[in-house]
């Protein structure tokens, strides 16, 4: 079998044993000057297709603008190339090409060096400055030297093609690059789970019981159990893990924004999150629609759902369940659109069912309410409820009155009536039936706000009265400590009328 040996073909060496001098010609100085022969052709070629290039580039410049001079001379006639001869002499445009040649011409003065050589071709042919065919022979000149500039265009391409095959026919350092590279690229870590995922039940494990001689010797030796004081703390933050529902995160927001059928949509959103594919999820988009549904978002609802079971649809599916799954519903396969689709209408019928039997629930069980219950089974709930306005005349009459205002009383009177009066006629009738059972349920009919007002005016004016029935056993003591006893009597009954105070507003 021959040997191949093209592929040493694009090799250049300045030192080759099959070499041949001058006998008086050392060969070190041979190879040096072979090598920097070498180099300079290598430098003259670099230089003459830059050359190449930036006259393609030039004349792909100059090419467009002569083409309109042409067209306008050929429309205007010649007073319009006298005009623009003299625009391009004495304002330029200072617009050239990207050299960094010395004096190097903008284009407006490239184009009036060539508009002058036409009019000197024309004057050379005989034509004059008020001759008729002076426009005739202008536009000749310029699609003339339009022709010449495609010829000549040509031609630099063709050079430019010659010498960058010459260039790539030996190997240089240029031609050195790195082909691959082989190193470890430690992979991105999986994204967490979302807040409050359900997480799946843990495999049991099996425990070993040891059978014992003497098990009443065990019992009563002293051992230690560490597990115990744990175990609560676990399964109470498991309880608080349960009752937490997850929650949409900034990526599951936007995914839940995909219009409903957009699988495409979907599936390059999916790849560029990867936070989206993740353990809760689908939950999540679950709970945001029903939290839609019950705000009447029925629409954004829909696409929740719809997200949601897409998810679900790919976990099912198994490793590959993302580009199984999408690869079916993106071409279109019915009989997966269909099931899909399906799955989908059902869901959200199923969803809006039981956003309709929640409401039904929140609005029988009426909500919070504010009830009138008693702090203790010795104290009782009274109502002092007034029969009328004060009278016109009030004698005070007894100890304890000597420094009471008959004004003040009245005042006080007063204050109670009017407050009974603005009550409603239902609120009236129970308190004056003395009966609790009917004053909560008229405050349990009120919203919150408003029973908690009603109760407040009850007690600012003195209409609800909390009263102790428990005896108190003061034989044997005298006056003094009788009449401390009274003393202490009325700072119980007054703690107890703030206990029961307190308690109007924390009983639902």
């Amino acid at each position: 079998m021959p040997l191949n040996y093209s592929k040493w073909d694009k090799l250049e060496l300045s030192d080759d044993s099959d070499i041949e001098g001058h006998p008086n010609v050392d060969k070190k100085s041979l190879i040096r000057w072979k090598q920097r022969d070498i180099h300079e052709k290598r430098e003259m070629r670099k230089m003459r297709i830059a050359q190449l290039k930036a006259d393609i580039a030039c004349n792909e410049v100059l090419k467009p603008r002569l083409q309109q001079i042409t067209q306008e001379v050929e429309a205007q006639g010649a007073p319009h190339f006298s005009s623009l001869v003299e625009r391009f002499k004495t304002n330029p445009s200072p617009e050239a090409p990207p050299t960094n040649a010395p004096e190097q011409k903008s284009y407006d003065e490239m184009l009036l060096s060539l508009m002058l050589q036409v009019w000197e071709e024309a004057k050379k042919k005989g034509v004059e400055k008020d001759d008729p065919n002076l426009s005739d022979a202008l536009v000749a000149g310029l699609k003339e030297h339009l022709v010449k500039m495609d010829e000549h265009q040509e031609k630099l391409r063709k050079d430019l093609q010659h010498e960058e095959e010459e260039q790539h026919k030996k190997i240089t350092m240029e031609d050195l690059h790195e082909g691959f590279e082989s190193h470890y690229v430690p992979p991105k870590p999986a994204p967490p789970p979302v807040k409050g995922a359900i997480q799946p039940d843990k495999p049991k494990k099996t425990v070993t019981e040891y059978e014992v001689i003497n098990p009443k010797g065990v019992e009563s030796a002293p051992h230690k159990e560490p597990s115990t004081s744990s175990a609560p703390s676990s399964s109470s933050a498991a309880a608080d893990d349960d009752d937490e529902l997850p929650e949409l995160t900034p990526s599951l927001e936007q995914f839940s924004r995909i219009p409903l059928k957009g699988y495409e949509d979907s599936w390059e959103f999916i790849k560029a999150h990867r936070d989206v594919y993740v353990p809760g999820a689908s939950d999540a988009l679950l709970v945001a629609a029903f939290r839609a549904q019950r705000e009447g978002n029925s629409k954004y609802a829909q696409q929740c759902v719809h997200q949601s079971l897409l998810l679900q649809y790919c976990e099912k599916l198994g490793k590959d369940g993302p580009s199984l799954f999408f690869r079916k519903m993106i071409s279109g396969d019915p009989r997966a659109t269909s099931v899909f689709e399906k799955d989908v209408a059902d869901t959200y019928a199923h969803l809006v069912e039981r956003v309709r039997i929640s409401k039904a629930e929140e609005s029988a069980a009426g909500g919070e309410q504010i009830q009138l219950v008693p702090e203790n089974p010795d104290q009782s709930i009274s109502f002092n409820v007034p029969d009328g306005p004060p009278p016109e005349h009030i004698e005070l009459e007894g100890p304890g009155f000597e420094n009471v205002s008959v004004e003040e009383v009245k005042k006080a009177l007063q204050m109670r009536w009017d407050v009974f009066q603005s009550f409603s006629e239902p609120l009236q009738k129970a308190l004056q039936s003395q009966s609790l059972d009917e004053v909560n349920k008229i405050l349990g009919a009120m919203s919150v706000e408003q029973a908690e007002q009603v109760v407040k005016l009850l007690d600012v004016s003195g209409i609800l009265s909390f009263s102790d029935s428990s005896i108190r056993d003061q034989t044997g003591k005298g006056e003094d400590e009788g009449d401390e006893g009274d003393v202490e009597d009325e700072e119980d009954e007054g703690e107890a009328e703030g206990e029961g105070e307190a308690k109007n507003e924390d009983v639902d």
